[in-house]
């Protein structure tokens, strides 16, 4: 039985918490069902580039359009779109993964991103048989924006993969790279309004000047206005903007940090909350959204609207060593509750109560 999932954003030079999620559940479910055959379907501006990576035994690589001819579509039982998207060709059974729905608000994208966004995700909700939310927060968006029966979702947390040590040279090299010094904060995450980094600057700007602030992650919506924040910032000359950050890097500059400073005001899961968790490295996230609700007890959690609250969080988890020794334990036991392992398992069993469906 074929199994068909659109892996076109689990390639690219500079993947994001979407294309994590790809490129894992996808390396996840193949050897987690043996008698079942995926295909990977690529958009054409990135298929070329699939033909260079590896592939599992159980798949194969198709390239992928809107509109599939019946012999492309047939044989396949099921299709997965991974990014709240499906295409316009009918299968027996569609699933697709929603992320989240910030973009619906209209605070944080461009009129026109909004405009396809909503188009492309109103239509997966009608169209998909089920929905696999990456967050309880995202099941209820999809819910109340989108008017999805509950019945239709089925919420699948993300997994993380453990952070490696390194050599004492390794982490040195990388902070030659990114001319950093130790101690810093750390933010991953796109430079853009709704991860809430011009509050982050504000509150920087109160901590003791011992501190560089580091920001990993590629320029996005509002990018302008941050950049403009931070240049006017008395704290200017220790605020690093790094750009894109390589994950082999992204894990060394965990390991070095002094804390994750993550205030962001609308995430629908906060994959970085995790895995500097798995690190070992204490967080400050926000009190809303998703972020909430993937750190649970294991960070400090502050009003992401409220800059005192920022600066007291910061102030307590850089000072208070009980504080910290107590957020690095619980963080090390909540990221071990999240794997790939596990969100593959319930995938595959999202797909098999809906092909058994078919079969009864």
């Amino acid at each position: 039985m074929k199994i068909a999932l659109d892996a076109t954003y689990s390639l690219g030079p500079s993947l994001s918490g979407v294309g994590v999620y790809c490129t894992r559940l996808i390396e996840s479910l193949a050897p987690a069902a043996p008698d079942l055959r995926f295909v990977l379907c690529y958009r054409a501006n990135r298929f070329f580039r699939a033909m260079l990576s590896p592939l599992p035994a159980n798949t194969e690589r198709r390239l992928f359009e809107e509109r599939l001819s019946p012999r492309w579509t047939g044989g396949v039982a099921l299709f997965h779109g991974l990014n709240q998207r499906l295409p316009r060709s009918r299968f027996p059974r569609m699933v697709a993964t929603f992320h989240d729905l910030f973009a619906l608000s209209g605070e944080y994208s461009t009129p026109d991103f909004r405009w396809r966004f909503t188009a492309l995700a109103k239509d997966a909700a009608a169209r998909a048989d089920h929905i696999i939310a990456v967050s309880h927060y995202t099941a209820f968006q999809v819910e109340q924006l989108l008017g999805v029966d509950p019945s239709r979702i089925t919420v699948i947390h993300h997994g993380v993969d453990p952070v490696p040590e390194f050599t004492i040279e390794e982490l040195a090299t990388c902070l030659r790279r990114y001319r950093l010094r130790r101690p810093f904060l750390l933010h991953v995450g796109a430079i853009q309004a709704r991860k809430n980094i011009s509050r982050l600057v504000e509150a920087f700007e109160s901590l003791s000047p011992e501190y560089q602030l580091a920001l990993g992650g590629s320029d996005g919506h509002g990018a302008a206005e941050i950049h403009a924040r931070i240049v006017a910032s008395p704290a200017q000359e220790r605020i690093r903007v790094l750009g894109y950050v390589p994950r082999p890097d992204i894990e060394r500059l965990y390991r070095l940090a002094s804390a994750l400073a993550f205030p962001s005001l609308d995430e629908g899961f906060g994959l970085p909350v995790l895995e500097a968790m798995s690190a070992g490295l204490p967080v400050v996230t926000s009190n809303r959204s998703a972020t909430a609700e993937v750190a649970g007890e294991a960070a400090l959690l502050v009003d992401p609207t409220d800059t005192a609250q920022i600066v007291e969080g910061l102030r307590r988890v850089l000072g208070d060593e009980i504080l910290r020794s107590e957020l690095v334990r619980k963080g090390l036991e909540r990221a071990a509750q999240f794997s790939w392992t596990r969100a593959a398992a319930e995938t595959l069993a999202v797909y098999r109560r809906l092909l058994k469906t078919d079969e009864s």
